[in-house]
C-alpha cells in the first residue's frame, strides 16, 4: 500500500490558520464581557442580577436555534457567503451592544451576536478544505484555538473594560468581525466544490440512531452542565473577587495566574486519562472537584487565597473536561455518525449557556451571591449520580477510508462485510455516494496488513 503523505499542503495550511482565527475571533468577542458585565451593569439603565444573567447566556439561545440552519444554508448557497452574513449580524450584534444604555439594549446585541451562528459552517469549509487523512488535526487546531480565545477572554475583558468601559469590548469586538471577513476573503482559499463530510455535518437520518443513545445523552447532559455552572457563577465571581480586595482594573491579571496555572496542571491530567484510558476516572474526578469548588466559593472558605485557590480548582477541572468531553464523544459516536453527534452536542453546549446565565441571574437576585454557587454545586451533585452509571469508553479511533474503482464491483453488504472481518474493526460505515468507508477501530487489536489488503494503492485514511 502506497502511504498518503500526512503533510499539509500550503492551501490547507492557510485554510486551517484562517479558519482558526475565525473561530478564535468570534469566541473571544463572545466571552471578553463574561468577567466583567456583572461590575459594569450599575451604569445600564434598568439592569438587575436576573437580566444580567440573560445578557450573558442569551447568544447561547441564537446560537443553538441557528447553527444547523446556518449549516444547511451553507450546503446550498456555499460557506463563504453564509460566514460571512454571520459575521455582518455578529458585528451588527457588537455595534448595538456598544452603543447600549440599558440592559435591554445588551441583551439585544448579544442576541444579535449569536445569530451569527456560523460554527457549523468554519467546520464544513475546513472540511472541504483539507483531505481526510489531515482533517483530524485541522479539527484539534480548531479546538485549541477556541480554548486559547476563553483564556485570552479572560483576561483582555477586564483590560479593556478598565480603560475602555463596557462599550470598548463591543468596540473591539465588531472590529474583530471586520478582520474577519478580510481574513474570509483573502487567506482562507477559494472554496472547492461542497461534499459531504459524516464526521463534520449533521445528517438528519443518522438522529434518530443518535437520539437513542444513552451514552450519548450522558456527553450532551455534560457538555450542557459544563456550560450552565460556567456562565451561572460569572453572575458572582467578580463582586467575589471585589469582596475579597481586587479591584476591579486587576481582575485581568487575575484570571492571567489563574488561567495560566489551571492550564498547566490540566495537560498532565490530559494525557493519563488518554494515554493510560483513564477517561471515566478522570471524568468523575472532575465533575467531583468542580462541585467541591462551588461549595468553597460559596463560602465555605474566606480571604483572597481561599478564593483564588477555589477558582485555580474550578478551572483545572474545567479545563480538563472541556478537552477530554469532544474525545469522549468521538470514541463513542458510530462510525460515520460524528458530525451528527457533535452537532446535537454543540447545541446543548449553547442552551446551557443560556439557561446558566438565566440560574444565576435569578438566584443571585432572590438569594444573593452565595446562593448561585451553592445552586451550581447542586446541579453539580445531580451530573455527577447521572454520570456515575456511564460505563467506560471503549478506547476507538475513527479511520476515513476512500474508495476507489477497485471496489466498484462489491455489493454494499459485501463491502461492509469485508471491513467488519478485519480484526480490530468495531463498527462500520460504507456511503457509496461519498466513495468513502467510516471505520471505528480499536488500535491495540487492529490488523494494520489485513486491512490494507482491502485498500487500493493511493487511497486515503484518516485516523483520529
Amino acid at each position: 500500500m502506497r502511504k498518503v503523505s500526512g503533510l499539509l499542503l500550503a492551501s490547507e495550511r492557510r485554510a486551517i490558520t484562517g479558519l482558526a482565527g475565525l473561530y478564535a475571533s468570534r469566541m473571544l468577542g463572545l466571552f471578553m464581557v463574561l468577567p466583567v458585565l456583572a461590575l459594569h451593569a450599575d451604569d445600564l439603565a434598568g439592569a438587575t442580577p436576573l437580566l444580567v444573567g440573560l445578557a450573558l447566556g442569551v447568544y447561547g439561545l441564537t446560537q443553538a436555534a441557528l447553527q444547523i440552519p446556518f449549516g444547511l444554508v451553507s450546503d446550498r448557497i456555499g460557506r463563504k457567503p453564509v460566514i460571512a452574513i454571520g459575521l455582518l449580524l455578529f458585528m451588527l450584534g457588537s455595534v448595538v451592544a456598544a452603543q447600549a444604555e440599558s440592559i435591554g439594549g445588551v441583551i439585544l446585541g448579544r442576541c444579535l451576536q449569536g445569530s451569527g451562528a456560523v460554527a457549523a459552517a468554519i467546520m464544513a469549509l475546513l472540511a472541504d478544505q483539507t483531505r481526510e487523512q489531515v482533517r483530524t488535526a485541522a479539527m484539534a487546531t480548531i479546538g485549541l484555538s477556541i480554548g486559547v480565545a476563553f483564556a485570552v477572554a479572560m483576561v483582555l475583558g477586564p483590560l479593556v473594560s478598565a480603560r475602555f468601559g463596557l462599550s470598548g469590548i463591543f468596540w473591539l469586538t465588531a472590529a474583530l468581525s471586520l478582520l474577519g471577513l478580510a481574513v474570509l476573503w483573502k487567506l482562507v482559499p477559494p472554496a472547492p466544490r461542497r461534499r459531504g463530510h459524516r464526521d463534520v455535518g449533521l445528517d438528519r437520518g443518522q438522529l434518530k440512531a443518535i437520539l437513542g443513545r444513552l451514552d450519548l445523552w450522558r456527553m450532551d447532559a455534560s457538555i450542557f452542565a459544563l456550560h450552565l455552572i460556567l456562565m451561572a457563577i460569572f453572575v458572582a465571581v467578580p463582586f467575589r473577587l471585589v469582596e475579597a480586595g481586587f479591584a476591579a482594573e486587576a481582575h485581568g491579571w487575575v484570571y492571567l495566574g489563574v488561567m495560566a496555572l489551571a492550564f498547566v496542571a490540566m495537560v498532565p491530567l490530559v494525557i493519563v486519562a488518554e494515554k493510560r484510558r483513564r477517561m471515566k476516572a478522570m471524568c468523575l474526578g472532575a465533575i467531583g472537584t468542580i462541585t467541591l469548588s462551588l461549595a468553597g466559593l460559596a463560602g465555605l472558605a474566606d480571604g483572597a487565597w481561599a478564593l483564588l485557590g477555589w477558582l485555580l480548582v474550578f478551572f483545572v477541572a474545567f479545563n480538563l473536561l472541556e478537552a477530554t468531553l469532544p474525545s469522549m464523544l468521538s470514541k463513542l459516536a458510530p462510525a460515520g455518525a460524528k458530525g451528527t453527534a457533535m452537532g446535537l452536542y454543540s447545541t446543548s453546549q449553547f442552551l446551557g449557556a443560556f439557561l446558566g446565565g438565566l440560574l444565576g441571574g435569578a438566584l443571585s437576585q432572590q438569594w444573593g451571591l452565595s446562593a448561585v454557587f451553592v445552586g451550581a454545586a447542586l446541579l453539580g451533585l445531580a451530573w455527577l449520580v447521572l454520570m456515575a452509571g456511564m460505563a467506560p469508553p471503549r478506547h476507538l479511533s475513527s479511520e476515513v477510508v476512500a474508495l476507489d474503482d477497485s471496489h466498484h464491483d462489491d455489493a454494499l453488504d459485501t463491502l461492509m462485510e469485508k471491513f467488519a472481518q478485519v480484526a480490530g474493526v468495531e463498527d462500520v460505515m460504507v456511503v457509496p455516494e461519498e466513495r468513502l468507508a467510516y471505520l471505528k477501530v480499536d488500535r491495540q487489536r487492529l490488523d494494520e496488513r489485513a486491512l490494507e489488503s482491502l485498500i487500493s494503492p493511493g487511497e486515503k485514511r484518516d485516523g483520529t
